[in-house]
């Protein structure tokens, strides 16, 4: 007897989750069709790619050139030259 209710209680929640299901997607799809109708008279962009005027930017926001290692190598050894901790690391090596 046990087994026959819990088949009937899966089976009823079955039902109400497709219920829910099927509910959803004629929701979204009426929400679609409801946006497309819309009429757009100006678009809305990102704050990020308006100028200080408002205005569309249509320049490229981001120009990266490729380096070589050598390059690279050389920036990154100059940044670690420069740091505050350089020296600490110099001073401890010739103490031992």
């Amino acid at each position: 007897m046990m087994q026959l209710l819990y088949i009937a209680a899966f089976t009823v929640l079955a039902l109400l989750a497709m219920a829910n299901l099927i509910r959803s997607l004629f929701t979204l799809a009426i929400e679609s069709q409801r946006q497309t109708t819309v009429p757009r008279g100006r678009a809305v962009t990102h704050p990020e790619l308006l100028d200080s005027d408002g205005q569309v930017i249509d320049e490229p926001l981001l120009v990266m050139r490729s380096l070589s290692v050598e390059d690279a190598r050389a920036q990154l050894d100059a940044i670690y030259h420069e740091s505050p901790s350089y020296g600490d690391d110099q001073r401890g090596e010739s103490q031992r």
